[in-house]
């Protein structure tokens, strides 16, 4: 599994995270594979200090892949991690967005993939019950 963090404004304009994986299906190596779905653009990033962006929004719905480093994010509903090999989808419009910090100061390597406003994502939240306002399908699509 992939483990993928759904970031997200709700109804009460907030910056709301959730945990979950990205939605595999058993391939037919003996490997699993998700839908495939469009991406407008691509680009990677590299940053060797923290940039210190202070709470923000996204101007964009993307999914972000971290290649190497570690992130700590806030939002008004707590703090998460981001890992290597974690995917950051995030949709967080909101007036408030939400912080991010390097830990350790290690540098921070990622992906970054800017989404179709219609692209469906195959996010499957972790547990039923973990969910912030404005969260209620298991597979994210462009509708809030």
């Amino acid at each position: 599994m992939i483990r993928c963090i759904r970031l997200w404004t709700g109804a009460d304009q907030g910056s709301h995270f959730q945990e979950g994986f990205t939605d595999l299906e058993p391939g037919t190596r003996g490997d699993a594979l998700s839908v495939m779905f469009p991406i407008i653009s691509a680009l990677f990033h590299e940053a060797d200090t923290d940039p210190k962006l202070g709470w923000h929004r996204d101007a964009d719905r993307q999914l972000v892949i971290t290649l190497s480093g570690m992130l700590e994010f806030e939002t008004h509903d707590g703090r998460f991690a981001i890992r290597p090999g974690d995917v950051l989808f995030t949709e967080d419009t909101s007036v408030t967005g939400h912080n991010w910090a390097m830990i350790h100061n290690q540098s921070w390597c990622c992906l970054y993939t800017i989404l179709d406003p219609e692209t469906v994502v195959p996010f499957r939240p972790a547990a039923v019950g973990r969910t912030g306002a404005g969260f209620s399908a298991s597979t994210i699509g462009a509708s809030k």
